[in-house]
């Protein structure tokens, strides 16, 4: 009897041993450092690279991409940022296809996606444990409502503030990704809005604008971000949405406009430099000059003038541009174009120096 009881107990450590080495591609190199109990990646669908945590040391800084082709050069800044440590790609759709692209740009420890598409995700801890980890966090397109529905209020928003406010890892973002970067930012909730409309109606049910309850992006936060910008004639819808900051809130706004192919690099100081192909455009209102007639159902009036916003439109191909975005002003004229755009009965006028 003693025997038999002594050969069950050792085929029921046997049969312990075999479940608890039961292979786990995360196991043996990721254990959680708050939790070591927790072996899973939740919401990762690839990762590149060794699957260890790393801590290096980084510079801050945020990237704001105005979508279509992606900027090597605006990656590469990341890269040099983060001391080579991990980087994570979050997204609502789409897939892990920037884990081997932004791999190649530089020396990183890994590079991992996480598809966060649901609140239940976002609430996850491990979720926002790997994002906290990071030493580089990208932001893809796709549909700027996704983010603001599954991730606004949730532990993957803490994480993504304390990579930018306390950490201070480089963020960045592209279309989708960057409209969620400002202080305020149109949703798209109810799809996307066109410049004649905007003009012609500024509230428009599908004109949904937020303030300052989402991301903490530093020097942004008086900042309202669009993308796509000259390719999708988004200049009137622009003005638009900072017209109603300006009228809902009685905030005083600046632009950041962004074309496709171009970035916009904002160091921790401040300073920033347009990368890429196309322009940036940086917009800046004054707060003694509100828009004079701006209603539902009302083309709008925001003249001065001629003279109502001041627009610094710098190009990406002149070497060594530079902005500050502390006195939002063009610190040299490399690349440099200046203008003053205005609005007269629905119809938008901009004008060079």
């Amino acid at each position: 009897m003693k025997y038999i009881l002594s050969l069950f107990l050792f085929v029921f450590f046997l049969a312990g041993c075999s479940k608890e080495d039961d292979f786990n591609p995360f196991n043996p190199r990721n254990p959680d450092p708050v939790n070591p109990g927790n072996t899973t990646r939740p919401a990762s669908i690839g990762i590149v690279g060794d699957t260890a945590d790393v801590t290096k040391t980084t510079s801050g800084g945020v990237v704001i991409m105005g979508g279509g082709a992606d900027v090597d050069a605006a990656f590469r800044w990341m890269i040099a940022r983060s001391g080579g440590g991990d980087a994570v790609i979050i997204r609502a759709s789409g897939t892990d296809a920037y884990n081997p692209y932004v791999n190649r740009l530089g020396s990183l420890n890994s590079v991992e996606t996480l598809k966060i598409d649901s609140r239940k995700l976002a609430e996850d801890d491990g979720v926002a444990r790997i994002i906290r980890n990071a030493e580089l966090l990208f932001i893809a397109g796709g549909d700027q409502s996704d983010y603001t529905g599954y991730w606004k209020g949730t532990k993957v928003m803490d994480a993504i503030n304390y990579l930018l406010t306390v950490k201070k890892v480089p963020v960045g973002g592209t279309s989708a990704g960057a409209a969620i970067l400002g202080n305020f930012y149109f949703s798209g909730e109810k799809g996307s809005v066109v410049s004649s409309a905007a003009l012609t109606n500024p509230y428009g049910s599908d004109i949904l604008l937020y303030n300052g309850d989402f991301l903490r992006a530093p020097f942004l936060q008086s900042v309202i971000t669009d993308q796509h910008f000259t390719q999708r004639d988004r200049q009137g819808r622009l003005v638009v949405f900072m017209g109603r900051i300006m009228k809902d809130w009685g905030k005083t706004p600046s632009g950041v406009a962004v074309d496709e192919a171009t970035a916009v690099c904002i160091d921790d100081a401040g300073m920033a430099e347009v990368v890429g192909s196309n322009k940036a455009f940086f917009i800046k209102a004054f707060s003694d000059k509100a828009p004079e007639t701006f209603t539902s159902n009302t083309p709008v009036t925001w003249n001065w003038s001629g003279q109502a916003l001041r627009v610094s439109a710098v190009s990406a191909k002149a070497a060594g541009n530079k902005f500050n975005m502390v006195t939002f002003e063009p610190e040299n004229t490399n690349g440099l174009t200046r203008s003053w755009w205005s609005v007269n009965t629905g119809r938008l006028s901009m004008v060079d120096d």
